[in-house]
């Protein structure tokens, strides 16, 4: 009866999942890791692989890869998703191996899957029995290990990073799928256009899973005609459009940085590309537009003092229209502020000033400059400059720090027509800052 269960089970298991590969020869991508002569292959081979984790995006082979090491390398398998097991579950898990070590000589493969979930406790729980080889500790995680998972682990494994699938593995593991008599759809008559491949393979951000779900999807709802399932570009499409495009935290703060450097950088093209794709994966525009505000004034600045206004006010039109027709002037935005001359000369101030504040946070200010309506002759030695013509030379810094300068104007954009006054000039050199300015 097992047998006749197990089969069902099978017969009812999503495409991706039938069509699993058994060994390295059909494990498709990832070549850096399990390709000709490779350290991890290498060790797969002579079974000497010790401990380590798996990860990188999901649908790229982290789980499949583990079971494969485990039934090459002759051992026990055994699987478990940090969601759903704690403490007790692994204690039992190291018994067995603990017998099965010493009375079989078997090695025993613990894959936990979102390995990055469980907490110090329970990941302590396993530290002895990778120690003294128990177990192979195999961890399969979408999050970063170094920043996600306890650090006695990470230091007791080797971490592999996995990438997402070429379109050319996609497209391959979608053939497969085609061809495959026993797990796939080999049996049936199938047409499907080049075209349709290529946008399944296209729309699935690099992950086999997403691929096949979507082709599985096609196949079974598509009509037969004469007895013929058709799937052209059209079908494809009416079935990706609706994909969850969700991305990991370091894939987030990744695009934002690229989002923010191509700013900088003066890219609108690139700039564009990565605040709509951020969109497109969730992101509140909200958050693009606070980065657009900031560099309007960091990398723009006074070059430029319109980037500000205009971002500002594209803001508040994407407030009054929403999506999608407030994105409009947030790209308006983004080409204005890529556009613009640049100049960090405000963030370069700032900055300056800070240090000084921590530095010389107990200065006294300046008696000319301290309110002395009670004192008729403390208050006559404030120079008013409006009775100057506008401007008159007097100091307005602490004593210690009297001459440093912070705001130095660039040569950029509307900036190049601002002058210090001379004896602001003068004094650059003689702030530490701006040495060599």
């Amino acid at each position: 009866m097992d047998n006749l269960f197990n089969e069902n089970s099978k017969k009812l298991a999503p495409l991706a999942d039938r069509l699993r590969p058994k060994d390295l020869d059909d494990f498709l991508g990832q070549e850096h890791i399990v390709g000709k002569n490779s350290l991890l292959r290498r060790a797969i081979a002579s079974d000497k692989l010790g401990s380590c984790i798996f990860f990188g995006p999901p649908g790229t082979g982290k789980t499949t890869l583990a079971s494969i090491i485990a039934k090459q390398t002759g051992s026990l398998f055994v699987m478990l998703n940090a969601v759903s097991s704690g403490v007790a579950d692994v204690k039992k898990v190291i018994a067995d191996a603990k017998s099965n070590i010493e009375l079989y000589g078997k090695k025993t493969y613990l894959l936990l899957d979102e390995c990055h979930r469980w907490n110090k406790a329970q990941s302590d729980s396993m530290l002895e029995a990778i120690e003294k080889g128990y177990i192979v500790f195999i961890g399969a995680t979408t999050e970063n290990p170094f920043v996600s998972m306890t650090r006695a682990i990470v230091s007791r494994c080797r971490v592999f990073e996995f990438k997402p699938l070429s379109k050319q593995n996609i497209l391959s593991a979608i053939n497969k799928a085609l061809s495959d008599t026993e797990n796939g759809f080999g049996n049936l008559e199938i047409e499907i256009t080049k075209e349709a491949k290529e946008h399944f393979a296209r729309t699935s951000g690099g992950d086999a899973r997403v691929a096949l779900g979507n082709l599985e999807i096609a196949v079974i709802s598509s009509e037969k005609d004469n007895g013929v399932i058709k799937i052209d570009e059209d079908i494809a499409k009416e079935i990706c459009k609706h994909n969850n495009k969700s991305i990991d935290d370091d894939l987030y703060y990744d695009m934002l940085s690229a989002f923010c450097k191509s700013l900088r950088g003066s890219d609108a093209d690139a700039a564009l590309y990565w605040a709509h794709r951020l969109i497109s994966s969730g992101c509140d525009p909200l958050l693009i537009f606070r980065r657009l505000l900031a560099h309007s004034s960091e990398d723009v600045g006074l070059a430029n003092s319109n980037a500000l206004v205009v971002a500002n006010s594209a803001m508040q039109a994407y407030l009054q229209m929403g999506v999608p027709e407030g994105l409009i002037p947030l790209s308006h935005a983004i080409i204005y502020v890529c556009m613009s001359p640049k100049s960090n000369s405000v963030i370069m101030a700032m900055q300056s000033a800070q240090e000084d504040v921590e530095a010389t946070y107990t200065g006294d200010v300046p008696s000319h400059l301290k309110n002395h309506n009670y004192m008729k002759e403390k208050r006559e030695s404030y120079k008013y400059p409006h009775n100057y013509g506008g401007y008159v030379d007097q100091q307005y810094l602490p004593d210690e720090i009297k001459d440093h300068v912070y705001y130095v104007p660039s040569s950029n954009g509307s900036e190049a027509s601002i002058k210090l006054p001379e004896n602001k000039q003068k004094n650059i050199k003689n702030t530490k800052k701006w040495a060599g300015h």
